[in-house]
């Protein structure tokens, strides 16, 4: 069994980000950039899989700055092959071209199962897994929790509004969009990664795609207007206490 796994990047946490000259985009001079949060669920999950069947697991990213060393981490983490997927200059806030692209290059590699984080920084609205079933004429789901493989078949977690689950059984091949894989990703020690660095080497990949005629663009990113300081409520517990409900009556929170 074969399980591709898309791998996209986002700045690393804890980086301060500044908008650049432009006023459209971050600065990414200096931001290092990541998997994402999402696609790392997603690379777990899959290694849970080969870990239960026997699978091979490839990871697949889209050629960019950074996504060399995501793929090692990729590979660190229990990827057995890694690919770069060349689309050319893409605009990273069009998640739907980047989508087609990852589609394109999913096409040359004939994974039985596709596994892609939920969302990202740059696909908020988690377009990504819906694209990719649609292209590639596969079931899918989203805001999946859980994957297991019985036979042909996928058997999928599915996590609705106020934590109610839902069991689905995905005929493969079939596209998932992961939120959270069964268990946290794993810890790469230093070690692991550096032997990675030796051993993993990316396949190039020649994918095509034109982007919409229509994709959005970004017409200014700045950022939040800085907001007035909390007030720090001072005295014991009862003073403290008489002090919220004074400020809750004249906000007109209490009505009594």
């Amino acid at each position: 069994m074969q399980i591709a796994v898309a791998v996209r990047l986002a700045p690393k946490a804890g980086d301060e980000l500044e908008p650049d000259d432009s006023g459209t985009d971050i600065d990414r001079e200096y931001v290092e950039m990541a998997i994402a949060d999402f696609d790392e669920q997603a690379l777990e999950e899959a290694v849970l899989i080969k870990e239960a069947t026997g699978a091979s697991v490839t990871a697949v990213a889209l050629r960019a700055d950074g996504a060399e060393q995501a793929l090692r981490v990729a590979y660190a983490r229990g990827a057995d092959r890694v690919v770069m997927a060349d689309a050319g200059e893409l605009d990273p806030y069009d998640s739907r071209t980047a989508a087609l692209a990852f589609a394109q290059a999913f096409r040359e590699l004939a994974p039985d199962l596709v596994l892609v984080g939920v969302q990202t920084p740059y696909d908020v609205f988690g377009q990504t897994a819906p694209l990719l079933g649609a292209a590639l004429g596969r079931p899918h789901a989203s805001v999946v929790v859980g994957v297991t493989v019985e036979g042909d078949r996928a058997r999928v977690v599915q996590e609705y509004a106020g934590g109610r689950l839902a069991v689905l059984g995905l005929q493969l091949p079939a596209v998932v969009g992961v939120q959270s894989a069964s268990s946290p990703p794993r810890y790469v020690s230093m070690t692991r990664l550096r032997q990675a660095m030796t051993e993993a080497t990316a396949e190039p990949l020649a994918v095509a795609v034109e982007p919409a005629a229509a994709a959005p663009r970004i017409v200014s990113l700045e950022r939040p207007a800085p907001r007035a300081g909390a007030t720090m409520l001072e005295g014991d517990a009862a003073s403290i206490a008489e002090q919220i409900v004074s400020v809750l009556r004249e906000r007109g929170a209490l009505v009594s």
